[in-house]
């Protein structure tokens, strides 16, 4: 079934709009999967504040020019669907990875980050990471460990004269209760 020249439009239209929105884009040849398991996809990376979505190959190869981007010609070649990652980026390739290994149809074919292209691999790589939360709680953990260590060293010096009053104190007060 042709698509009307105005249908058209308005797809180019929608993935230019997706990728200048999107974080990151992550090429995906989805050929073999059923409807129902690109359906389950959609739903898991909506929960994500992401989304995927069957692209062709003309229109989306429009888009990229619309949006000044290149990408090598071997990844729009074959089925396309693209994984628009709106949010947190870890989270989105796990998803998708986690989802090409439980249905081991969905691969990957490369991906976006900003505009600069990334492969196959690095898009494997990105996985592999951390999420964002966990890479801030790691920050956080870093930068507070000197700070802790160098509180207790300031410290260290008051608690030893605090010591040594308690001690004389206590000192004092055993030989005022002697003379008593």
């Amino acid at each position: 079934m042709a698509i009307s020249k105005e249908k058209k439009r308005e797809l180019v239209a929608d993935y230019t709009d997706k990728l200048a929105r999107s974080e990151a884009v992550i090429f995906t040849d989805h050929s073999g999967l059923s409807v129902k398991e690109q359906q389950k996809l959609r739903r898991q990376l909506w929960e994500s504040q992401s989304g995927f979505q069957v692209v062709k190959n003309t229109l989306l190869r429009r888009a990229l020019q619309d949006a000044e981007i290149s990408v090598p010609e071997e990844t729009l070649v074959g089925p396309t669907a693209l994984g628009y990652c709106f949010g947190d980026v870890t989270t989105v390739v796990k998803v998708l990875s986690d989802f090409a290994k439980e249905t081991e149809f969905l691969t990957f074919k490369g991906g976006l980050l900003g505009a600069r292209f990334i492969g196959a691999e690095e898009v494997e790589a990105l996985a592999k990471l951390p999420s964002r939360d966990v890479l801030l709680a790691l920050v956080v953990r870093g930068i507070q460990s000197p700070i802790s260590g160098l509180v207790n060293v300031l410290a260290g010096p008051l608690r030893g004269l605090v010591n040594v009053l308690q001690a004389r104190s206590d000192q004092l007060g055993s030989t005022a209760s002697q003379q008593s």
